[in-house]
């Protein structure tokens, strides 16, 4: 690992940290913590695939709609409007109305078919963004004076690697740049999740394997075809499985990658100093 001991850890004149958990439990709210409090570059791999890989499918979604509408459409071809997203790295709605959800047409719902489209869109957008976290560290330094780096990651990055090889090549050079750290999430946060996901279902991104095996139970399940399916029903029902499919994946990636670091103990973080004492009794605990 990038500080193999708690006290390299803690002596290290550059800190470059990366985080990968589910979403929700406090990733981007610790990251904006400590870059508001100085000295931390905050990369953001979700507003980064909003802005850079994913933004150009979303403008061209935008279009495809507008050009429906006769006033728009000639608006448009007189290259008299253009098109933009706002993006915050708190904030993907955006990215998430452009995945949307399968299902019924009249309920919001894509084919399946455009469905995983876009999903495989937004896998190559996250490896991108994840394979451009070595030239933020180096921009982040050689531009702005940044000493710290961390790289706030998406939910689903334990979908586009193998956890179990040591090996992978994405989850390798990763390791090389930054300290990979778990936030372990216990049975209490993720029935909050699924709650408050209950509450307000959002577009997610699957594993295609996954998805396609998820996707054949509902319809089976419910005994009814592609295009009679709720949005809204089908993610809910998707979410809690999905959140299962995920934990074992993120455990190997610490295993063979990185720390682990408690949920509990990292909502414990306030400030610079804690980040860095709950980072350290990581170490010392994955050396015990």
């Amino acid at each position: 690992m990038l500080y193999p001991t708690a006290q390299a850890w803690r002596e290290a004149p550059h800190k470059r940290v990366l985080i990968f958990a589910m979403s929700g439990l406090g990733k981007t709210h610790v990251s904006e913590m400590l870059a508001e409090q100085g000295g931390w570059f905050h990369y953001s791999v979700d507003y980064r695939i909003g802005t850079r890989h994913m933004g150009e499918h979303i403008i061209d979604n935008l279009k495809r709609e507008a050009m429906k509408t006769p006033f728009l459409r000639k608006m448009l071809m007189q290259d008299l409007i253009h098109f933009g997203v706002n993006v915050h790295d708190h904030d993907l709605r955006p990215v998430a109305a452009y995945l949307g959800k399968p299902g019924n047409p009249d309920l919001g719902g894509l084919p399946l078919a455009e469905y995983q489209h876009r999903q495989d869109q937004f896998r190559k957008a996250e490896i991108a963004a994840l394979n451009d976290t070595a030239h933020f560290i180096e921009r982040g330094q050689s531009i702005y004076g940044y000493h710290n780096f961390i790289c706030d990651t998406g939910g689903s990055i334990c979908e586009w690697v193998d956890p179990t090889d040591p090996n992978d090549p994405l989850l390798s050079k990763l390791a090389e740049d930054c300290l990979m750290v778990w936030i372990k999430g216990g049975e209490a946060h993720t029935d909050a999740l699924v709650a408050r996901f209950d509450k307000e279902p959002k577009p997610m991104s699957y594993q295609p394997e996954f998805l396609q095996r998820i996707w054949g139970e509902y319809l089976n399940d419910n005994n009814i075809k592609e295009g009679d399916v709720d949005p809204d029903e089908f993610v809910r029902w998707t979410y809690a499985q999905a959140l299962a499919h995920r934990q074992p994946r993120y455990a190997n990636m610490a295993q063979n990658f990185g720390i682990t670091v408690d949920a509990c103990a990292w909502e414990t973080i306030t400030s610079e100093a804690t980040f860095v004492d709950v980072i350290a009794d990581a170490l010392a605990a994955h050396q015990a």
